[in-house]
C-alpha cells in the first residue's frame, strides 16, 4: 500500500519530534579535520557501548570522516548555534575549511573536540549500513566526557535550534 503523504508532510510531522544535535567530527585519512552537523544521534547499546546515527547518502563530509575509522560526536550547547550551521551545510571546497578560526582540541582517540562542547564521545566506526537515503552508522564509544557547563544541550525542534531547559 502506498503511503498517503509525502516527503514534505513526512519531515514536517517528524519535526515535531525534538532531537539532540551533535557535531560529528573526524580526520581524514591524511589527517585533516573534517565534521558534520547531526539530528539524528542516538544511543543504541549500554553492553557493549554503542551509539548510532545517520549521514545523508550525499554527504561529502562523511566519507572523508570514515576514511580515518573513528568519529567523536560533540554535543552542543544551546549557545552554539554558529557551530551547529557551520556544519551542517555541505562546503564548496573542501570540509576542512570548517574549521577556520576555531580553537578545537582532541579528544583521547584524537578526533576533534570542538571549543565549548558540553560534552563528547569518541567511537570507532563498527558498521556503516545503507538505510533509505542515509547511511546508518554504527559507533563502539571508546572514551566519553561531560563538562561542567551549566549550558543547555542543543535541540531541533520545527527546523530551529532550541535549548533545552532543565527544572533543577
Amino acid at each position: 500500500m502506498a503511503a498517503e503523504f509525502d516527503s514534505a508532510r513526512f519531515r514536517h510531522v517528524l519535526g515535531h519530534l525534538p532531537t539532540g544535535v551533535v557535531v560529528v567530527t573526524g580526520l581524514n585519512s591524511v589527517g585533516e579535520p573534517f565534521g558534520i552537523t547531526i539530528g539524528s544521534f542516538v544511543s543504541v547499546s549500554l553492553e557493549p557501548p554503542l551509539v548510532g546515527f545517520f549521514p545523508g547518502l550525499q554527504s561529502r563530509s562523511w566519507p572523508a570522516i570514515a576514511e580515518g575509522k573513528r568519529f567523536c560526536a560533540n554535543i552542543l550547547s544551546s549557545a552554539q548555534a554558529d557551530e551547529c550551521w557551520r556544519f551542517a551545510k555541505e562546503p564548496q571546497e573542501g570540509g576542512a575549511n570548517r574549521f577556520d578560526g576555531l580553537q578545537w582540541t582532541k579528544s583521547a582517540n584524537g578526533m576533534p573536540v570542538l571549543p565549548n562542547s558540553i560534552g563528547w564521545i569518541d567511537c570507532s566506526i563498527q558498521s556503516v549500513t545503507e538505510a533509505g537515503d542515509h547511511w546508518f552508522v554504527l559507533g563502539r564509544v571508546d572514551h566519553l566526557h561531560t563538562t561542567d557547563s551549566a549550558d543547555e544541550a542543543m535541540v531541533f525542534y520545527k527546523g530551529k535550534v532550541a535549548g533545552v531547559e532543565t527544572s533543577q
